[in-house]
């Protein structure tokens, strides 16, 4: 399955460079109610049930998409080896559609201060597979980039997820989803209880 999202979010990569602004209006996800003008200059597209799940394959650039699908492979891989494809499979869009309605919950509630943009990209399930994979894996160390330092897979989750807490808190970082990466951890979080309680019927193998 971590094969098929990567070259799905190639795929649909390449579509976007080519079509450009109509692909955007009709996958990407838009808050509610809009009306006007759209930061592109174009009259505002509105809200789709579906861009809860197609915004996740879109991306604002080329750095953006290598990024996420490095991730999504590094972390993707390793929990679907865990999970089985079915529940790997569950568990992505649980936390796509999850970080989804948080941020449509913050978009809207922010159209009208500086301009109405709308959000893509597959960062909200791969939060929720960091999450997954620090939990899972806690004392499996990995490297940053910035600062080159090594830290254990649960400080590297908490740290990170801090971090998106105090610039989503903020406005740092502007540009940037980053109630949507709380969202995917928060949604993903919650599957995973409920899995604790009601493992699901797929292949499960036990770490």
């Amino acid at each position: 399955m971590v094969q098929a999202l990567l070259v799905m979010n190639g795929a649909l990569f390449l579509l976007e460079l080519y079509s450009g602004a109509p692909l955007i209006d009709a996958l990407a996800l838009w808050p509610l109610g809009l009306s006007g003008t759209a930061a592109f200059g174009l009259a505002a597209p509105h809200f789709q049930l579906w861009q809860l799940v197609t915004y996740s394959f879109l991306h604002g650039g080329i750095m953006h998409l290598l990024l996420n699908m490095y991730a999504l492979w590094l972390f993707g891989s390793r929990m679907e080896n865990v999970w089985g494809s079915e529940a790997f499979t569950l568990y992505y869009f649980v936390c796509v559609i999850g970080a989804g309605l948080v941020q449509l919950f913050v978009a809207t509630l922010g159209t009208g201060e500086g301009g109405i943009y709308p959000t893509l990209g597959a960062s909200g399930g791969v939060f929720g597979l960091l999450l997954a994979f620090g939990l899972t894996f806690p004392t499996e160390r990995l490297m940053l980039i910035f600062p080159p330092v090594v830290l254990q897979a649960k400080w590297f989750v908490l740290i990170y997820g801090a971090i998106e807490l105090w610039a989503g808190v903020t406005g740092t970082m502007a540009g940037v989803a980053h109630f949507a990466h709380l969202g995917g951890m928060l949604f993903g979080y919650i599957l995973l209880l409920y899995w604790r309680r009601h493992p699901p019927g797929y292949r499960w193998n036990r770490h």
